[in-house]
């Protein structure tokens, strides 16, 4: 039994979506994607990508990935690593799959000398919560995350554009 990380690939471009909806399923939000694989190829693959993926395989199966990018810390004056997903199919949990994905960028995060490695987990999620706290994560209950998408954030940015 062996655990293979590596960089995602343009021909896992259909993979990486597919697992992203599949972790959606599983969050209760299905309805909210509209990336369609093409999109998220050209985030991947394009010219200038700004998103990142790593796959994880498990015997040679692809069995789970993070998907990640790079922030900024103006406190730190460095960039880090934001996760934006990470995701162990259901019948490869328990593995280390997901520890293995972590433990990469991480890595990549010290020997590149990134201020931090950070992401969001779902209040709910608690084999997640206690997975992450296992590492070693703090989980921090006194910031909130804001966001602006959809109508709100057409709303907004036509009222100020009035303004």
């Amino acid at each position: 039994m062996s655990i293979n990380i590596r960089a995602a690939r343009a021909e896992d471009t259909q993979l990486i979506f597919d697992m992203v909806h599949e972790l959606a399923t599983y969050e209760k939000l299905a309805d909210e994607v509209d990336a369609t694989p093409e999109i998220i190829g050209a985030a991947l693959f394009g010219k200038e990508p700004r998103l990142f993926c790593d796959i994880a395989e498990w015997n040679g199966e692809p069995a789970g990935q993070a998907l990640w990018f790079m922030n900024f810390s103006s406190f730190r004056g460095r960039h880090g690593i934001y996760l934006e997903d990470l995701f162990v199919r259901p019948d490869y949990r328990g593995k280390g799959l997901g520890k293995a994905l972590m433990a990469r960028l991480a890595q990549r995060c010290v020997e590149q000398g990134l201020a931090r490695f950070e992401w969001v987990v779902l209040d709910w999620n608690t084999p997640s919560i206690e997975f992450y706290k296992s590492i070693g994560a703090d989980v921090l209950d006194d910031w909130k995350i804001c966001r602006l998408s959809g109508p709100a954030l057409q709303a907004f940015a036509d009222k100020e554009a009035r303004a």
